[in-house]
């Protein structure tokens, strides 16, 4: 009996036994399971914010990819819309040569004799843009982002605003219209050889008025007013009395702005450069090329444009060009 107790225990003994080490397994097992499913979940994590992350910097590409061609495209049509606008504006002139006495002339009058002045210094250009008198012509000057100056033609029935436009400038010229030899659409209230020293200063007076800001005149055409010695001495007398600057536009090649000036004690400033004689964009960025050599021999130079649709685009795209000097705005260039 007592044996059959002890064989009896011993078997019991080893059931236990056995069920320790099945139960030590499944608790192997399931820690394994378990270890596996969240080091898999952390993984996983991973592998899901990594796969976010690229998603979102694929959308974050893509919307500054969409950004970019919406501004390029807003920017292309704000530059096609002012170069049609400015095409209507200046369909009465062909090119800039309306500036001077003949409009066959196949060149500009020669830029003023000036010694060479190499220095270290970064040499400076001044581009002035004439014949401004609409909003849209400013918009298309300011929309380049540079310092161009503007002289602004006197307020007439074509642009009724343009002093108001020049208002709101810290920086212009006025465009004074002078008489020419030959010229078929002279501007209202031009000034003649015919007329007297009250009747210039008068009008000097007038535009001072309504330009109080302006210290730079440049003539627009005037290649007969200009060479005339006795009509110049008028309009320096007239200028000095309103502190006013005369720049020689250089119409003409017989201009006596030179001796005048002299004769006041006055500095001789002038034109060396006419970019848009001709309208082709390529002639007018090799002019821009000129303009800046001339700047680089003498120290400093002056260029003179017009708000036409491809002086606009010429100086647009040449922007990396005119770093080779300092551009500045008129007031600054000596």
């Amino acid at each position: 009996m007592a044996k059959r107790k002890r064989s009896k225990s011993a078997n019991s003994s080893k059931t236990l036994t056995y069920i320790a080490w099945g139960l030590a397994i499944v608790a192997m097992v399931l820690s394994s399971l378990v270890a596996g499913y969240y080091l898999g979940f952390e993984d996983g994590q991973k592998d899901t914010y990594k796969q976010t992350k690229v998603e979102k910097e694929k959308r974050l590409a893509l919307l500054e990819k969409l950004e970019k061609s919406t501004h390029e495209k807003k920017k292309t049509t704000v530059n096609k819309r002012l170069h049609e606008v400015l095409k209507k504006e200046t369909k009465y002139y062909l090119s800039a040569s309306h500036e001077f006495d003949d409009t066959h002339v196949s060149k500009p009058p020669k830029m003023a004799e000036r010694k060479v002045k190499l220095s270290s210094v970064k040499p400076k250009l001044a581009i002035i843009i004439d014949d401004v008198g609409t909003r849209s012509q400013v918009n298309a000057i300011k929309g380049l982002n540079i310092p161009l100056t503007m002289s602004f033609l006197p307020p007439s029935k074509a642009r009724p605003n343009s002093a108001k436009l020049a208002a709101k400038e810290k920086q212009y010229m006025v465009h004074l219209p002078l008489e020419a030899q030959n010229f078929s659409a002279e501007e209202p209230d031009t000034l003649r050889i015919s007329n007297s020293q009250q009747e210039i200063s008068a009008r000097i007076r007038y535009i001072k008025n309504i330009f109080p800001k302006v210290h730079q005149i440049n003539n627009h055409t005037g290649s007969k007013f200009t060479s005339n010695e006795v009509a110049m001495n008028r309009l320096i007398f007239a200028l000095r009395a309103n502190n006013i600057d005369f720049i020689d536009s250089r119409t003409t090649a017989e201009t006596k702005a030179p001796k005048v000036l002299k004769n006041f004690g006055l500095k001789y400033v002038a034109r060396d450069v006419f970019l848009d004689h001709h309208m082709d964009k390529k002639y007018i960025k090799e002019q821009i090329k000129k303009a800046i050599k001339v700047a680089k021999q003498h120290g400093t130079a002056i260029a003179i444009g017009h708000p036409h649709a491809n002086t606009i685009l010429a100086l647009s795209e040449s922007k990396k060009l005119l770093k080779e000097v300092d551009l500045v705005y008129i007031n600054r260039l000596n």
